[in-house]
């Protein structure tokens, strides 16, 4: 790695167990930097660089792609795959990053294809990097075609079929921009944990030590981070003063409102963030029962709640489908269900090439039984909301419809919680989009039981 900057042979080496062991991003960047830091010091900077890199990259896949067949002889399918991969590396930085001169981004590309097996190809990734600087001078290459479809999802590196979801809810103007706002790099959100200091205190706290920090309008825990480095450094972090968790995540506990003394169920809880948002709103006094099927994901919630230092909540390891044992003993239930995940795609650039059209048939089912048998929890006159981090009529509206035609006994509540009456629209759900709210695209209803 000496002749290449770490952080480009860093992005190299995790977009190989992207592209062609299908790793997930973050775990193949973890693995890389774990398995080369063996042997090379790694500094924060090359670290940060090759993780904006592999991000960027994964999510632009399908524009680098068309340019490099445009550009080049052969189309990016029929490319060797590590050349593909360097081309990609190269494109990225000259089309996407300002900061990065010409000829820094061609050379270490170039060195990059010699330094991987593939010397003789070098003279390819030289001349279609320099042929796309070129023609760059005199405006952008790439040639979006009519179809309006095809075009945004080109032109914003999305499939399809994802761009046809979105019209069926938005003007072509709004997807536009709901495409461009899931390409940008995330920000950080966190949660203050009210039981053990204030907002203003941890605020003063990251501003002392140098860090970016905003309030998040209308959330009375949220804060914002910007440049922020690794999130265990962070002061606070060991203390249990805050967690991770996006801005329209922290909508869904307070749509629930949990309150002191209540039993309430978190029927898909993992990692616990919602989990342990429930025991600070109802001051850790009552009974949390957080549910999954996976033990090592339930781990996590353990984790948080052990940092956060709560003692309310009781695990339970399972299929919350095949929890009978619960009939009819919760005030509240959560059910913040498995999803699509269409709503967090600027963190989590995977799934707009993994998701499928079938497989978010396959979750409605799943989703339905799920909601079929949380309800079963709630007491009479008890609360359950059902929630989820992704924008698709079918895990959303479609779900609420189907359940509340086949359970009368069932229906829509407004919020009592102040923070999330502002945000409800007239079908009496929320429904937040990223390109309006800046934060995580969410769907959430609260539901009554006569």
């Amino acid at each position: 790695m000496a002749s290449i900057s770490n952080s480009r042979s860093l992005a190299f080496l995790a977009l190989k167990n992207v592209y062609q062991k299908k790793a997930y991003t973050d775990i193949a960047l973890n693995r890389v930097i774990k398995s080369v830091g063996k042997s090379v010091e790694i500094s924060q900077t090359d670290r940060s660089f090759a993780c904006e890199l592999v991000y960027g990259i994964v999510r632009r896949q399908r524009t680098l792609d068309a340019l490099i067949d445009l550009l080049g002889k052969k189309k990016a399918a029929q490319q060797p795959p590590d050349l593909r991969i360097i081309l990609h590396l190269g494109l990225y930085q000259l089309r996407y990053l300002d900061r990065i001169p010409t000829s820094a981004a061609v050379n270490t590309s170039v060195e990059l294809a010699k330094a991987n097996g593939i010397p003789r190809l070098s003279g390819v990734v030289n001349g279609l990097l320099r042929r796309y600087s070129r023609q760059a001078e005199s405006g952008d290459p790439l040639q979006l075609p009519d179809d309006p479809i095809t075009r945004l999802g080109v032109q914003h590196s999305f499939p399809n079929w994802i761009v046809e979801t979105w019209l069926e809810q938005l003007s072509i103007e709004e997807v536009n921009r709901l495409l461009a706002w899931f390409n940008q790099s995330p920000k950080i959100d966190l949660r203050v944990n009210i039981l053990k200091t204030t907002v203003a205190a941890v605020e003063t706290l990251f501003k002392s030590a140098g860090i970016s920090v905003t309030r998040i309008s209308g959330l009375p825990q949220g804060l914002r981070l910007e440049g922020a480095g690794a999130v265990t450094d962070l002061p606070g972090y060991k203390q249990g003063w805050w967690v991770i968790q996006d801005s329209s995540a922290q909508l869904v506990t307070h749509l629930l409102d949990p309150q002191p003394g209540e039993t309430i169920i978190d029927a898909c809880a993992a990692p616990g963030g919602k989990t342990t948002h429930i025991a600070e709103l109802m001051k850790d006094k009552g009974q949390i029962i957080a549910c999954d099927r996976t033990a090592k994901r339930l781990n996590k919630v353990r984790e948080n709640a052990a940092r956060l230092q709560l003692q309310s909540i009781q695990i339970e390891v399972g299929d919350s489908r095949n929890f009978a044992q619960f009939a009819s003993i919760a005030d509240k239930v959560l059910l913040d269900a498995p999803c699509s995940g269409l709503g967090t795609l600027h963190k989590r650039p995977d799934i707009r090439w993994r998701q499928i059209s079938q497989s978010i048939k396959e979750l409605f089912s799943l989703q339905r039984e799920l909601l079929e048998q949380a309800a079963t929890w709630v007491k009479p006159n008890g609360i359950l909301v059902y929630a989820t981090c992704t924008l698709n009529l079918l895990e959303n509206e479609k779900i609420v419809q189907s359940f509340l035609e086949n359970h009368p006994n069932w229906s829509i509540q407004s919020p009592t919680d102040v923070t999330t009456k502002n945000w409800v629209k007239p079908e009496g759900w929320i429904k937040v989009y990223p390109h309006r709210h800046d934060m995580d695209g969410f769907f959430m209803v609260r539901l009554v039981r006569d």
